[in-house]
């Protein structure tokens, strides 16, 4: 992770000075049209007190921003992890040193693992045209993921069809995965969600994987047979088609989508602070620059609006579990409220099921509880429409790591992260079965 020793490139090269490696590693990085972020480095800060984390806040806004949250300020529990360029890097030290404010390094250049994940890549890619098939341990493409959508649709068609709910902003197609043994469209359902955050890319390659257990295991896993024979499940892989694209094409570290306002300076929404429960509170921002920009209005976002408008339509969805990453959490509403919900219990004691299977598989630990006591307060989210929508069973992953790797997170850990996580759906599932409403 940290790269070639210093002092050298290995036996026998000579030693290479920064600004060289910084030059190469830039020309590599246009060579594939891609942002480069040579020499950004993850810091990861510990705030004593509320005082602290004011200061933190501030950062977001200096102007030009100079930091990029991964897990912004919330509470001195939790530790802060922000991407700093390397331009930056001096004056963010600076700032956090002049004010007594302790940091490590998390990662000491973020472009060496984003190299490793290029790398990774393009080895499973050629791996894949000489055997012809998919590799569900690999990173993926939106042009890949979409092939593989109808191929996998084909080839299971007893029990999976693909549905287009609508178009994003930049006129992509948002499609969802329908497994279903009959019974009509109109009986009840899961929702399940990954990737509303394009940059986080654990998510996409965990729902791919977790479609293909679903077809795997019907007939052979009792639960998720019983569950197939009364419900359907849907499953949304790409929830941010245009800026899961440009993090391919161009910014590997995007998160929003890719909408545009008249006389805004700067693109993309947060899918996640646009849903119409808490529009606008604590945790969301009206700065069109912020990572966390909430939109002009309630769902005024077409790849929020469609998924409004299915599940709307639908009436019967009965659970809806939204996928993100990264901190190994398990939560559910609210988010916008430190109110407990009315079934705060039942979830509560739903989640620590659920992260106690998980813990079986890998020995994965996840902590649990609402979105809002146990990472931050965060309005206008997913969980917490649904809940007010009347979809009791509402769930939020936060998948691996603590960290270490972040948002890049090394695709030898895409199985490991979808098997323990599909034991926690499982638990989840189960007991939807046996307390229907």
């Amino acid at each position: 992770m940290q790269g070639a020793p210093a002092g050298g490139l290995g036996p026998g090269l000579p030693a290479v000075d920064t600004r060289t490696l910084l030059v190469c590693s830039f020309l590599l990085a246009a060579a594939w049209g891609q942002m480069n972020f040579t020499g950004d480095q993850v810091l990861r800060v510990l705030a004593k007190d509320e005082m602290q984390l004011r200061l933190l806040r501030e950062l977001e806004g200096l102007k030009p921003q100079k930091v990029d949250f991964w897990r912004g300020p919330a509470r001195p529990s939790l530790p802060v992890d922000m991407r700093v360029p390397f331009s930056a890097l001096r004056d963010v030290k600076g700032y956090l040193e002049s004010h007594g404010l302790s940091y490590s390094v998390m990662i000491k250049d973020i472009q060496v693992l984003l190299d490793q994940e290029r790398e990774a890549m393009a080895r499973s890619r050629r791996l894949e045209r000489s055997a012809s098939s998919f590799s569900y341990s690999s990173y993926h493409t939106l042009e890949e993921i979409y092939n593989w959508i109808d191929s996998f649709v084909t080839e299971h068609a007893d029990i999976v069809s693909k549905i287009q709910i609508g178009h994003s902003f930049e006129n992509r197609s948002i499609l969802v995965l329908k497994f279903s043994t009959g019974g009509g469209s109109e009986r009840q359902a899961v929702w399940i969600d990954t990737g509303i955050h394009s940059r986080e890319w654990i998510t996409h390659a965990t729902g791919i994987w977790t479609a293909k257990q679903i077809v795997s295991e019907y007939g052979k896993d009792r639960v998720l047979t019983n569950l197939l024979d009364t419900m359907d499940i849907f499953l949304e892989i790409v929830s941010n088609p245009d800026g899961f694209a440009f993090t391919h094409s161009m910014n590997r570290l995007w998160r929003k989508n890719r909408s545009s306002q008249p006389g805004v300076p700067c693109i993309g929404v947060d899918l996640n602070r646009n849903w119409r429960s808490g529009f606008g509170g604590n945790g969301s921002n009206d700065n069109p620059c912020s990572e966390t920009y909430r939109g002009p209005y309630p769902q005024s976002e077409p790849e929020v609006s469609a998924v409004v408008n299915f599940i709307t339509a639908h009436g019967n969805i009965k659970a809806l579990i939204s996928i993100h990453s990264y901190s190994q959490m398990l939560m559910y509403p609210y988010g916008h409220s430190l109110e407990p919900v009315s079934d705060q219990e039942e979830l509560h004691n739903l989640a620590k099921r659920a992260v106690q299977a998980l813990y079986k598989v890998h020995g994965i630990k996840y902590i649990y509880g609402s979105i809002s006591t146990t990472l931050y307060v965060a309005s206008g989210i997913t969980v917490d429409w649904a809940y007010d929508s009347g979809i009791k069973y509402c769930f939020s992953f936060e998948l691996r790591d603590t960290g270490r790797y972040g948002f890049l997170l090394p695709a030898t850990q895409i199985v490991p992260t979808a098997e323990e996580m599909w034991m926690a759906i499982r638990t989840i599932l189960k007991h939807i079965l046996r307390h229907p409403y």
